[in-house]
């Protein structure tokens, strides 16, 4: 029995030394700061749609055979450079016809001043009536109309003639040349199509939200400077500015349209691109707080935060912005209030832990990588 009881004590005895009592339980030495404030900035990026400064189609304005193809695609060409050739007789011969009918006005116009000088001559000796020579008048205002309508021929004939030659009307880059050598075309055949990047037009939909936040804040005013992300999210060499926006929302998408130019020296971007507009926002003094350091809960954001007896609390975030490895929030802390930095996943509400890192100390990292 004495053994038994013996036993029996010295169980209890180890049971009792080996037992997890809060006071034997290490806490945990976490990292903790205040919350801080720095000047910063946030971008907001809004999908664009790359326009060539300038772009048109390059039609013939008369029908014949393609007599000649002066540029090849792909080309850089300069204002004024011959692109294409028609060959149409018809038109050389209407100039000489043109320059023919515009001889004989003048001579017509000619013989008519010689009669009216006679006819002059012969009424002051009263040798002829004042109705002969009124006729006269008469036939010298018909040669003259006709001698202005066989100029105005000739420049017509002269224009279409000149139609049959096409040149640049600006400088840029041909595109796809459908047609080959010895072709039939009509008036308002596509020949190419002819563009110029050495400036794009960058459009692009900003939410009525994102434009009223930036609205009150004046930062929605011509000029405002601007950098593009092209489609590999690599950033482009030249920052651009906003030049217009549209006067109304779209009502069906809730959207009001920008455009933007930029900058386009060495051609990397071209007509029917895309990328996003990167809008660029300063914040001053803006309350923020690690991503690492928070915690999601039905779609709502958590920091712990330690109480003076270092008992760990769920304290809500109202997020305003997402920078990178940061938020910025609205300041809903107190100045002595400090956060846990590490551990997040290893802890939970109500846990007690060991501080490491004094009131109001800069352990907080806030450097954006």
């Amino acid at each position: 029995m004495y053994r038994l009881t013996l036993g029996i004590a010295l169980m209890c005895s180890w049971v009792a030394c080996n037992s997890d009592t809060p006071e034997n339980i290490e806490l945990q030495s976490l990292r903790v700061s205040a919350v801080k404030q720095i000047d910063t900035v946030y971008s907001n990026e809004f999908i664009a749609d790359i326009h060539s400064k300038q772009k048109i189609e390059i039609r013939s304005k008369v029908h014949g055979f393609l007599e000649g193809i002066s540029v090849d695609e792909g080309q850089f060409v300069t204002k004024g450079q011959i692109l294409f050739r028609i060959s149409n007789k018809e038109y050389a011969q209407e100039v000489l016809l043109a320059k023919a009918a515009l001889k004989a006005a003048k001579a017509e116009k000619k013989a008519a001043n010689l009669e009216i000088n006679n006819l002059r001559t012969l009424r002051t000796r009263e040798i002829i009536s004042e109705a002969e020579l009124q006729k006269a008048l008469i036939h010298l205002e018909s040669a003259e109309a006709r001698l202005e309508e066989a100029e105005l021929r000739l420049q017509t004939a002269e224009i279409n003639q000149s139609l049959t030659i096409i040149k640049a009307p600006f400088e840029g880059v041909i595109n796809r040349i459908p047609l080959k050598m010895g072709s039939l075309i009509d008036e308002g055949t596509l020949l190419t199509t002819l563009s110029n990047n050495t400036e794009v037009y960058a459009y692009f939909h900003m939410p009525e939200k994102d434009y009223l936040s930036l609205k009150t804040a004046n930062r929605v005013t011509p000029k405002v400077s601007l950098n593009l992300l092209l489609a590999d999210n690599s950033p482009h060499k030249y920052a651009g500015f906003l030049e217009t926006e549209d006067s109304e929302f779209d009502r069906s998408m809730g959207n009001i349209s920008f455009r933007a130019k930029f900058p386009n020296p060495e051609l990397l971007l071209k007509h029917g691109s895309t990328g996003k507009v990167q809008w660029i926002v300063p914040l001053k003094q803006a309350w923020v707080i690690p991503q690492s350091a928070c915690f999601e809960i039905q779609d709502k954001y958590y920091v712990y935060t330690i109480a003076p007896d270092s008992i760990l609390k769920a304290h809500p975030l109202k997020v305003k912005q997402r920078l990178p490895h940061l938020f910025v929030i609205e300041p809903n802390f107190k100045s002595s209030d400090r956060i846990l930095l590490e551990g997040i996943q290893s802890v939970k509400a109500g846990e007690k832990i060991k501080p490491i890192g004094a009131v109001g100390g800069d352990g907080l990292n806030l450097t954006q990588r």
